[in-house]
């Protein structure tokens, strides 16, 4: 007998559901069917579900790191290594918490940033930084100096025949044509900050005009239109470490140029001239260092001790003339010569200890006129050196730059 089955929805008797039911009870049926694949059988079969699944077009990919990608830069380049290295720890941290992309940039940057901090500690221990730097700023050095890297003995013209304001350029030509000016010394300013372009200026003419007569040592042969000039450093050379001055000969109304080298010095020279003129030098110098005070009764102490300077200067020279063999021709002109410098010595050691201004410029009148520059043109002249003495301007000027009785020669 059977039984009939409750009041309510039949319940499928088989494995399979009737017809017309869906599939699952509470999900939609499809509006279309499934795109057939090679993987596909059926509107349900397959492996892949159509969608919740791999990238759409929308989907945007897990960004970098931007500090791993500085970090492997700096330890590519080597440049500022510790920064990398502390780029890369932090990039690390970053990416662990933001899920980001740049790991392996992060850890090849922190790599290469630590082998350039163990070579820039081995670099510093071992002096080789030093040596690194001293080479960059020499050659920063050559760079900036080289449109006047002359040396002492080339002459060269300016792009605008001018040696006054800033130059840029110079063109170097055979010193025995026209030219605009001569290198006859170089030398280099102590380190410190810039001093400004006219304490520069000033201190580089000073030191030329001295070392003019190291390289033009017959200063009579020298013309009287030359005047001395130098390049000196910019504010902007300065600071790359440029210190050179280099010491000219021009003329010194810049209405012409030069023709012609004016050296004549130890490569130039004979013995005979040579040793001349460095007694001629020498006594020049000790004129040369006269007081400031225009008048004695200024500074007579200053003076006196002015006298007494010379007249050593005179003293060694006279009996360091003879000394020296001369040829047969200039020795009995240079040791009349010497007897004008011993006399001349003893009125300049009186100068040094006159009680009164008067007295001092007797003996200084006296001492003068013994070595009165015409005195040594038979000298000169049996050495064969120029005959012509400077001339002097009312200041006491000499044409050939001269100062204060620097001219006066034995």
């Amino acid at each position: 007998m059977a039984i009939p089955p409750p009041p309510g929805p039949q319940q499928p008797e088989g494995p399979y559901p009737p017809p017309g039911t869906p599939p699952y009870p509470h999900a939609p049926l499809p509006q279309e069917p499934f795109p057939q694949g090679p993987y596909q059988q059926g509107p349900y079969a397959g492996p892949y579900q159509p969608w919740g699944q791999g990238y759409s077009p929308y989907n945007r990919p897990v960004p970098f790191n931007g500090l791993a990608i500085a970090a492997l830069v700096l330890g590519v380049l080597c440049f500022l290594p510790a920064v990398g290295l502390v780029l890369g720890i932090v990039a690390l941290v970053q990416i662990k918490k933001r899920g980001e992309r740049g790991k392996g940039m992060a850890v090849a940057g922190m790599v290469l940033s630590s082998v350039g901090v163990v070579l820039l500690a081995l670099l510093v221990a071992t002096g080789g930084a030093r040596a690194f730097w001293e080479g960059f700023k020499e050659g920063a050095r050559d760079s900036a100096d080289s449109a006047f890297s002359l040396e002492v003995g080339e002459c060269f013209d300016t792009p605008g025949g001018s040696l006054k304001g800033l130059a840029t350029d110079v063109d170097k030509v055979p010193c025995s044509g026209g030219h605009d000016a001569e290198v006859f010394a170089d030398f280099t300013m102590d380190e410190g900050d810039y001093p400004g372009d006219d304490t520069l200026a000033d201190e580089a003419d000073g030191r030329c005009y001295l070392l003019r007569n190291t390289y033009a040592m017959d200063s009579w042969a020298v013309p009287e239109n030359v005047g001395v000039y130098s390049f000196t450093p910019t504010s902007q050379s300065w600071r790359r470490g440029d210190r050179e001055v280099s010491c000219l000969f021009g003329d010194a109304d810049e209405k012409g140029g030069l023709t012609g080298s004016l050296r004549n010095d130890q490569l130039t020279l004979g013995p005979d001239q040579y040793s001349y003129l460095s007694s001629a030098a020498a006594i020049d110098n000790a004129l040369a260092a006269m007081p400031e005070a225009e008048y004695i009764e200024d500074d007579l102490p200053g003076y006196e001790e002015w006298a007494d300077h010379v007249s050593e200067a005179l003293a060694w020279e006279a009996d360091g003339l003879p000394a020296h063999r001369f040829a047969s021709g200039a020795a009995k002109p240079v040791a009349a010569l010497a007897k004008d410098l011993e006399r001349s010595a003893k009125e300049w050691a009186k100068a040094a200890d006159a009680p009164d201004a008067d007295t001092f410029s007797a003996h200084y009148e006296k001492a003068l006129k013994l070595i009165d520059p015409k005195k040594a043109v038979t000298t000169r002249k049996a050495l064969g050196l120029a005959t012509t003495p400077p001339k002097y301007d009312d200041g006491g000027d000499t044409g050939s730059g001269g100062e204060d009785g620097a001219g006066i020669e034995v």
